[in-house]
């Protein structure tokens, strides 16, 4: 096994975090881990990982992308208020021992100008073991800025605004999801 795998395994049977600012600190190593792990493993073959940039439109219409890597799809579904349309980017992975599938979305210039009026990031074919929803995107020297826990829920499958909570700011969703594939 890599070292990159022996390190998601240590990490996955850590003792369970007892204070929300111990499984914050998890959360974000998972997280951490497995996406070096996704873009370690892109960089040796391209079938680990895939990038695709879309336009985000306001105009308040629901609009949807989806992108699938093998048995497993995500979908960013939205709808925004303002300006002119955005790029951002959506990039799905899954570790080499094929036990995690994570899916990011963001807009790489940072902090979008949209007043998004809902949002949801969907996966299928795993079940989501961390999920974080972002107000501004790490760039230009900037880091993220995580949305208030009130403003958004996760779910097995999804990580979506709350109803009369969400403040419409949105420019980054992480998800790291546990795929059905276990080892005997």
């Amino acid at each position: 096994r890599s070292v990159r795998e022996q390190q998601l395994r240590a990490f996955s049977k850590m003792a369970a975090p007892r204070s929300v600012r111990e499984r914050r600190l998890q959360d974000g190593l998972l997280a951490f881990f497995f996406l070096l792990n996704v873009f370690c493993s892109a960089a040796e073959t391209e079938e680990g990982a895939s990038t695709a940039e879309f336009d985000v439109r306001p105009g308040g219409m629901v609009h949807s992308f989806s992108k699938s890597l093998g048995d497993y799809k995500c979908t960013f579904t939205y709808a925004a208020q303002g300006g002119t349309n955005e790029q951002w980017q959506m990039s799905v992975g899954v570790s080499e021992d094929n036990l995690l599938f994570s899916c990011s979305i963001w807009r790489p210039q940072g902090k979008s100008y949209l007043f998004f009026t809902q949002f949801k990031a969907e996966v299928k074919g795993a079940k989501i073991e961390y999920g974080m929803a972002f107000s501004a995107a790490a760039a230009r020297g900037q880091t993220d800025v995580p949305l208030k826990e009130e403003e958004f829920h996760v779910t097995e499958t999804a990580v979506s605004h709350k109803e009369g909570k969400f403040r419409s700011e949105l420019s980054k969703l992480v998800i790291v999801a546990k795929t059905a594939h276990d080892e005997l």
